[in-house]
């Protein structure tokens, strides 16, 4: 193609820069809209995949992350969402490894530069798709509409839209897949000559390599597959140039759409063989992974799925489709999740909603139409093109081939909005090329779009950087969603405003009347603060909704435990060990449940079951050496303290008690290691000091004795039978006094 060819590209209003500057340039944009997060925390979904995830550890085989989904639960779990994408999970593990732990920086600041990559790249892209494939003598990208191909680049690195992708940690997974989803299809470009002669022969390898690409887009996220589309729609609209329009017009009038021979001298066929087998052998290969079929999701997951009538389902969808267009184009209403109420369903023909369907479908049968129909057949090739890259890459999440877990995802848009960013470059290119005397209010409004986006990543990115703000941020956006006030209470209580946190728990069960993980969370608020008879109702309501609800359960029965009903709360606990057969939290209540109604030998068997599940339950080893001193075995009192210990080297509690069992069987010293030890950890329990210096007392140490008291009296005075012993010892000390010579 002839530099001549795209006339309109030297009108838009951006300076004409090498290929380093310009991406350069990109990269640094990319990096000033999301710089605000590189401090930010582990927010929303980032506790689970990241801060709760296994599989991140040193100590976590590395073959687990083949094995599990990307929240670190086994693909074969009925309970596994099935998200496979375990390169992800390995960059999360070096993440760890490099920074020695949870540390946030390192993953945000990988996002942000992956971010800045991937929109650099983006302008070999738009080149390609634009003007055509050419390499110079360097074996360079030839870029026939640099201006054009940049400010789509710069639109693309400072859309709104991808803060949740780069701002939010689990994002990495849009953003590795998009790299890999860029190198496959510049790579699959490799696999042509650089000649314009179409007769000579493509390279087999670089297809492959391509291919192999697209395996790894997709072992970053399942949408990795769609490059294929991109590349067969390059292949056909580019390499072969064939005109969608006379192709369909023939097929319709029965006549041979291209020549058989013309398609196996240009390889097309084969290049399309190649590609169908194996994007069908990556299919083939991720359902054999995951299993047990796809995941289970809820109708509050995506309620549109649900809609027995096919036709509110139908319109339900491109209502969807619809509002995922708005936030492409207005991306001002921006929220981390949009599910349980956000988006009401449309119930009838009749609701206003309508419009946006209608408006959408005629906007874009109106750019199919520019995009088959054109006489010039460059803006024909870029359109689709850029229809294609638009559309291809949102299948997945459409819920056409299968249902999706969602109602809409920001996240799922980052590659979408390469073929938007397109669409308005290209369509600003022509307005100034046409509109020539609107030409400086044309580089206005340009440069203000530029800079609105700017502004809205940096406010949004500044947003992500905590639960507090991101989940506060989405109440005037989707007042309407109960996940939304959820999350703003749980994050109050989680921060000790429990009062506040009350009112955002009773917003979202009101909105949603069968949210149990928020009457869970509510009841458990209420017991915290002895409104046992309402949290009691709550948490009853919350299993009769969902049976299997094993938190639920046993929050049930610590509140009937409180209220003295024994027998219900003995059963509430069973049900919840029966429906989680690993919960150690359950037996160690299970356990206070005996110990409170004197059966002590079902106690300590819970208590052992408790740290059988979790070896490192400190309160379950604890209580056991505590009873254990209590009914006077000491003997195995000892043998369970020191046990723990060898497990719990530096927890001060057993130690405590443990030195109390010791100083019993008059193993004085022992006690007095112990308790020491455990005062090197925490100085300031009074108790520690009280008890040592009861121990002191009588070891015969009176003066330790006496410091000890005093100390213990200064911490808490009001400790219980302190003041009398250390009364006692005054006494004594007296009395010791007179009597020396």
């Amino acid at each position: 193609m002839a530099l001549s060819d795209v006339y309109w590209d030297r009108q838009i209003p951006l300076p004409k820069l090498a290929p380093v500057q310009a991406k350069a340039t990109v990269a640094l944009v990319a990096l000033l809209c999301f710089i605000n997060s590189y401090d930010g925390e582990f927010v929303f979904d980032d506790s689970e995949a990241i801060v709760n995830n296994k599989d991140l550890k040193p100590a976590t085989p590395l073959n687990n992350i083949w094995t599990n989904d990307f929240w670190g639960s086994n693909l074969s779990s009925n309970s596994s969402h099935k998200s496979y994408r375990p390169l992800t999970v390995l960059t999360f593990r070096l993440n760890y490894l490099l920074a020695g732990g949870l540390h946030p920086v390192g993953f945000h600041v990988l996002n942000i530069v992956l971010h800045a990559v991937i929109s650099a790249l983006m302008i070999d892209v738009f080149a390609i798709l634009i003007g055509g494939l050419a390499y110079d003598e360097k074996d360079r990208i030839l870029n026939h509409a640099p201006k054009t191909s940049l400010l789509a680049a710069l639109l693309f690195a400072a859309h709104p839209v991808h803060t949740e992708s780069v701002a939010g940690i689990v994002g990495r997974a849009d953003l590795l897949c998009a790299l890999f989803f860029q190198l496959s299809f510049l790579t699959y470009c490799k696999a042509f000559n650089r000649g314009s002669d179409r007769d000579e022969r493509f390279s087999v390898q670089w297809v492959v390599v391509s291919l192999l690409l697209c395996a790894a887009a997709m072992l970053c996220k399942e949408q990795g597959i769609t490059v294929l589309g991109v590349n067969a729609a390059f292949d056909v609209l580019l390499i072969c140039n064939v005109n969608v329009y006379e192709l369909s017009q023939r097929l319709l009038l029965r006549k041979n759409s291209l020549d058989l021979n013309e398609m196996l001298r240009t390889g097309l066929l084969t290049r399309l063989a190649l590609m169908g087998l194996g994007g069908l052998s990556m299919l083939y290969a991720r359902w054999r992974i995951m299993g047990t079929g796809p995941p289970a999701f809820t109708e509050v997951d995506n309620p549109a799925s649900f809609a027995e009538n096919v036709f509110l389902r139908i319109v339900n969808y491109n209502y969807y489709y619809s509002l995922n267009a708005w936030l492409l184009l207005c991306p001002w209403w921006l929220c981390f999740d949009w599910s349980m109420g956000c988006v009401p369903l449309i119930k009838s023909a009749t609701d206003w909603r309508m419009v946006w369907l209608l408006l959408l479908w005629c906007i874009l049968i109106g750019l199919i139409s520019q995009a088959l129909c054109s006489p010039d057949s460059q803006r024909r090739r870029t359109l689709t093109l850029a229809l294609v890259l638009l559309v291809v890459p949102f299948l997945p999440a459409c819920n056409i081939f299968f249902r999706v877990g969602f109602v809409i995802a920001e996240r799922v848009l980052y590659l979408s909005s390469a073929g938007y960013c397109l669409l308005l470059a290209y369509s600003l290119g022509h307005c100034c090329y046409r509109w020539t005397k609107y030409r400086k209010l044309l580089c206005v409004s340009v440069l203000l779009l530029l800079c609105v986006y700017v502004a809205r990543c940096a406010l949004r990115s500044y947003q992500w950087r905590s639960e507090q703000s991101l989940f506060t941020s989405a109440l005037p956006v989707c007042p309407l969603n109960a996940k939304v006030h959820y999350n703003v209470g749980k994050n109050l209580a989680d921060r000790g405003n429990t009062t506040a946190a009350i009112k955002y728990y009773r917003e979202a069960v009101r909105l949603h009347p069968t949210y149990v993980h928020a009457m869970n969370n509510l009841g458990n608020i209420l017991k915290e603060r002895n409104e046992l008879i309402e949290a009691e109702q709550l948490l009853s309501k919350a299993v009769s909704i969902q049976p299997d609800f094993a938190a639920a359960w046993m929050n049930l029965g610590i509140v009937q435990n409180s209220l003295q009903k024994f027998e219900e709360a003995e059963q509430s606990y069973w049900n919840a060990i029966r429906f989680r057969k690993k919960y150690p939290d359950c037996y160690y209540n299970l356990g206070r449940l005996y110990a409170d109604q004197n059966r002590h030998v079902d106690a300590l068997n819970a208590w052992r079951n408790a740290t059988v599940l979790k070896p490192e339950h400190s309160l379950a080893w604890n209580n056991m050496v505590i009873l254990l001193d209590n009914t006077g075995n000491l003997g195995q009192a000892e043998l369970i303290g020191r046990e723990a210990l060898k497990l719990l080297p530096n927890d001060h509690t057993i130690m405590f008690s443990l030195a109390n069992v010791l100083g019993k069987l008059q193993k004085y010293k022992e006690s007095e290691g112990f308790f020491l030890h455990a005062l090197r950890i925490n100085p300031n329990a009074a108790s520690c000091h009280g008890n040592l210096a009861v121990l002191y007392h009588r070891w015969g140490k009176l003066e330790l004795a006496k410091k000890h008291y005093e100390l213990s009296l200064k911490l808490d005075p009001e400790a219980p039978g302190t003041r009398d012993n250390y009364n006692m010892l005054r006494r004594k000390l007296d009395q010791l006094k007179r009597s020396a010579p």
